[in-house]
């Protein structure tokens, strides 16, 4: 048993992916019941075993193939199983400063999607059945942000006749986009 070990474990040394194959079948089981006793939760124990069995492949070339392999991915998963606990305990001293997450509409990507299509719609509109005047005024309040009156200061008209024009616009709006609200 201790020759075949070596032997696998000196192929394992020259990348033999067999060897590793045949180790990782034999000693699999073994380190998950290992791991799991500790941690108590199978599905990081599967993540530490499997992140135990990377570690070997890549450190294949320090392997000693006299020395008792199961003692030797032990001690791996042992200081894998160490960090997942320190990583725990200060996830849990400082859970009252980390902010909870928060979903917007923003962040899904459906509605985005969504917003975009009633964005191009409206452009669309804005543009093709609005009058010049009519759409000169509703961009500069809806799009730039200007007051009735910084419009109606700057186009040189009422701000009365801003104000019909914004309705208008806000009318025609509705009417083509009916289906959208």
């Amino acid at each position: 048993m201790k020759n075949k070990d070596q032997e696998l474990l000196s192929r394992l040394k020259e990348s033999d992916k067999n060897s590793f194959r045949e180790l990782f079948s034999k000693y699999h089981q073994s380190l998950f019941n290992f791991v799991l006793y500790r941690l108590k939760d199978d599905v990081i124990a599967d993540d530490i075993v499997q992140e135990t069995f990377l570690r070997v492949w890549n450190h294949r070339n320090s392997i000693k193939p006299n020395q008792s392999f199961f003692s030797y991915i032990a001690k791996i998963s042992n200081n894998l199983c160490m960090d997942y606990f320190r990583h725990e305990n200060v996830k849990l001293r400082h859970k009252e400063h980390i902010p909870q997450p928060t979903y917007s509409d923003i962040d899904n990507p459906a509605s985005k999607y969504e917003s975009k299509i009633l964005e191009d719609k409206i452009n669309s509109i804005v543009n093709s059945s609005l009058p010049a005047k009519c759409r000169e005024i509703f961009i500069l309040s809806r799009v730039n942000g200007l007051s009735n009156q910084d419009i109606a200061e700057l186009l040189g008209v009422s701000r009365r006749t801003v104000e019909n024009q914004l309705y208008r616009a806000l009318k025609v709006l509705r009417s083509k986009l009916k289906d959208y609200l």
